[in-house]
């Protein structure tokens, strides 16, 4: 799912090419995506466009009348820019937005179609799509560690979850508890200070440090090559890679269509989380650490 770095190079690519131009139609292909009927899609048509910003891991388009597009990419969701029209029998192909200057366009690479798109009014209807999350970059370390002691769960919750914290999702929670050299499963309210500080600075400069890779990467064109798994990530979709600080083995957790990925010698004292479906299947002879998980490697060798 693209996460604040990505939504935020988005909104300034599509903000660079919309903004005080006029969108001419919206044209949704999908019946599941349009989630709204009042104000009705028709109502943005023939309208200039004021503004494009970020609400959350959300697009939103501001045209006159004080109405606004809301998109979520969700999971699979793309955008494309093009100067012409796309082709509209395209199978991925969910809504076509038509301005006088070009075409912006939304793909979802999935079947399940859980993109979505609403139409609000005003500052209060566009209010009312946010999780209410704080902005992780524009707030103060004092307001990050309320937001974290708030509620006593994992770190991973917490910094997944958008009622607490916006814009962060799997992979870059992944990256940011690997560079605080915190655990996943950390509880929020046994934090020390100290810990707090680590995460609040590691989360402001993962962000920030990917948003700028990010724009470098697409330059004067249009995002094009927006993917949660990045080869220069340090443990996000590296499991089995050696980690980037220490070199051991990137572990991982699995759960339902999720997994969290870690270095335990960098964020676990060695130990290894227990993976839901191999813990229940090993029960006791579920290794424990490194050391044990490195042995039972040397015993299988040996047996093979």
């Amino acid at each position: 799912m693209p996460e604040l770095p990505d939504v935020s190079v988005y909104v300034e690519a599509v903000r660079s090419r919309v903004a005080g131009h006029t969108l001419i139609r919206a044209v949704v292909k999908s019946p599941f995506l349009l989630r709204t009927a009042d104000p009705p899609l028709s109502a943005t048509h023939l309208k200039a466009v004021h503004d494009v910003r970020r609400l959350g891991k959300q697009i939103a388009i501001g045209v006159a009348g004080d109405l606004w597009l809301v998109l979520h990419l969700k999971i699979a969701g793309r955008l494309h820019w093009s100067s012409s029209a796309p082709k509209q029998g395209g199978r991925n192909l969910l809504a076509a937005f038509e301005f006088d200057n070009g075409w912006l366009w939304l793909t979802e690479a999935s079947t399940q179609r859980r993109a979505s798109l609403h139409v609000v009014k005003g500052e209060a209807g566009l209010q009312s799509l946010s999780a209410g999350g704080v902005e992780p970059l524009e707030t103060g370390l004092a307001a990050f560690a309320a937001a974290l002691r708030a509620t006593n769960h994992t770190l991973k919750r917490s910094l997944t979850d958008p009622h607490i914290f916006s814009g962060i999702g799997n992979a870059y929670s992944d990256e940011i508890l690997h560079r605080a050299q915190l655990s996943p499963i950390a509880m929020t309210q046994k934090l020390t200070e100290q810990e707090i500080e680590r995460l609040y600075e590691a989360t402001r400069s993962t962000l920030v440090e990917w948003t700028d890779r990010i724009r470098a990467e697409s330059g004067e064109g249009f995002p094009e090559k927006v993917t949660a798994f990045r080869p220069e990530m340090a443990v996000h979709g590296r499991y089995g890679q050696p980690c980037p600080r220490c070199g051991a083995k990137v572990q991982r957790i699995r759960y339902a269509s999720n997994e969290t990925n870690y270095c335990a010698h960098c964020q676990t004292g060695d130990r290894l989380l227990a993976d839901r479906a191999f813990s229940r299947l090993l029960h006791e002879d579920w290794p424990r650490t490194l050391d044990e998980l490195e042995a039972v490697r040397q015993s299988k060798r040996n047996d093979g």
